[in-house]
């Protein structure tokens, strides 16, 4: 996704009233997380499952926060996913770069950019991946699942290449 359409849905979840941006930094993801820098929202953890900790915490103490990631930290989480957030019901809006998409991407995100969907969908978590064209309302979804008590992601694919 482009750095513009990036910075928007930092802008957008910020207006909305998403108060921390908890994560791993992904290059996938690097605008969004640049934006965040500039605001002072950004909170970096070490791994990914110290981020949802953290972030899970934010949430139940009543500060709404999404958590950001790349695809390969998403998968080294599964167990704290499906033990903390699912089964408590933790309203958390995941943001998946997805590394991998492209056929080009390093070799060691292959395998795990094939089956990303696989993933999310034997995971049972909703989710949806951004486009430019259909960014804001699959953003206005999120909000609406994390309102509901429901956790949701939401996928950045990778268009290029370092």
């Amino acid at each position: 996704m482009n750095e513009e359409t990036q910075r928007k849905i930092f802008q957008y979840f910020y207006k909305k009233k998403i108060e921390n941006f908890v994560g791993v930094p992904d290059s996938t993801l690097k605008h969004f997380i640049d934006e965040g820098l500039k605001h002072k929202k950004i909170i970096i953890a070490n791994r990914e499952e110290e981020a949802i900790g953290i972030g899970a915490g934010m949430i139940l103490a009543g500060s709404p926060t999404i958590m950001f990631m790349q695809n390969a930290g998403f998968a080294n989480s599964i167990s704290t996913i499906t033990s903390l957030i699912q089964l408590y019901e933790i309203p958390m809006i995941f943001l998946i770069g997805w590394r991998g998409y492209l056929k080009d991407d390093a070799p060691e995100h292959e395998k795990i950019g094939q089956i990303q969907p696989k993933l999310l969908k034997n995971l049972n978590l909703q989710n949806r991946t951004l486009k430019i064209e259909t960014w804001k309302n699959d953003c206005e979804w999120a909000l609406t699942k994390i309102k509901n008590n429901k956790p949701a992601a939401l996928v950045i694919r990778r268009e290029f290449l370092d």
